[in-house]
């Protein structure tokens, strides 16, 4: 017998939803709703700084328009901050992380000093500067009260991991290969938290699939990349590594990805201006029969 296919749909509450959060949440809806599996809701409020309640009632008030169902309770990960902490913890004991003191400006300097650096899936690979700090200045920078964030030591937790090359499964690539060169090369020692961030999406995501027993993740191709971090984090914890079905993003007429931050029409604005849940399915190039009840 088949598992069951559990999928996800985890929009962030920064902005209210777009066009291509109806999308993406139509894809993970359906694909469950299909198999006969069970499709969640989750909240990924962990920025402080730019999530508000007020978007994250909207989130609700406008899946469930388009007809969309889920599980109760949601899930919000800034509910759950204490169980990122105990996942960093570990990580930490094994010696594998270390705070960064760096503030942007700095790295930016350093990296421009170095006339040419790596640039990674997330854009330029952070050079390591802190990562050579001794413990002692490190423990008194700390008790000084200088902002860190805490950094993975992507060489290190590559040694810890055996069973090289670890693999994942995309419905449209097919198999693929996760290497040692290729995480050092493509993201370097990337911040799994920070002062206004206490856990990063790539620690939170990764372990709410595997808490959440989530078999498939449909997402954006824009987060492909990101697959491959996120398979040495499954390694480290011990956790299971579902499917992953990797979609296009939806663009506006000139082509631009369409975003919050570049005033995407809400759908909200669609609802508000007369347009019916169906109408935007179709617009999104969905089956609307699909989210019929």
């Amino acid at each position: 017998m088949s598992p069951l296919l559990v999928t996800r749909c985890a929009p962030s509450p920064t902005g209210y939803l777009h066009l291509g959060h109806a999308y993406a949440a139509g894809i993970a809806y359906a694909r469950a709703r299909q198999a006969g599996g069970r499709f969640l809701l989750r909240v990924e409020d962990i920025d402080l700084t730019r999530c508000r309640p007020e978007f994250t009632s909207a989130i609700f008030e406008d899946l469930a328009w388009l007809g969309l169902r889920w599980e109760q309770p949601v899930r919000r990960q800034s509910e759950h901050f204490s169980e990122y902490r105990s996942a960093l913890d570990g990580l930490r004991d094994r010696g594998l992380l270390y705070p960064c003191f760096c503030t942007r400006k700095q790295i930016a300097a350093e990296i421009s000093a170095a006339g040419q650096a790596p640039h990674g899936f997330e854009g330029a690979v952070y050079p390591g500067t802190c990562r050579y700090l001794s413990q002692t200045e490190r423990q008194d920078r700390t008790a000084a009260g200088e902002a860190y964030a805490l950094r993975l030591d992507v060489a290190a937790a590559c040694a810890q991991v055996s069973g090289w090359p670890l693999r994942w499964q995309d419905e449209a690539a097919g198999e693929q290969a996760v290497m040692p060169e290729l995480l050092r090369n493509g993201f370097g020692d990337v911040v799994l938290a920070r002062k206004d961030t206490p856990a990063s999406y790539h620690l939170c995501v990764t372990h709410d699939d595997a808490l959440q027993g989530i078999t498939l993740v449909t997402r954006g191709d824009d987060l492909f990349p990101a697959t491959h971090l996120h398979r040495l984090l499954q390694a480290l914890f011990g956790w299971p590594t579902p499917a992953y079905a990797h979609h296009r993003l939806l663009t506006d007429d000139s082509g631009e990805r369409l975003a919050k931050r570049k005033n995407a029409p809400s759908l909200r604005e669609l609802r508000a201006d007369g347009m019916s849940a169906a109408q935007v399915w179709r617009m999104a190039g969905l089956d609307a029969g699909l989210f019929a009840a």
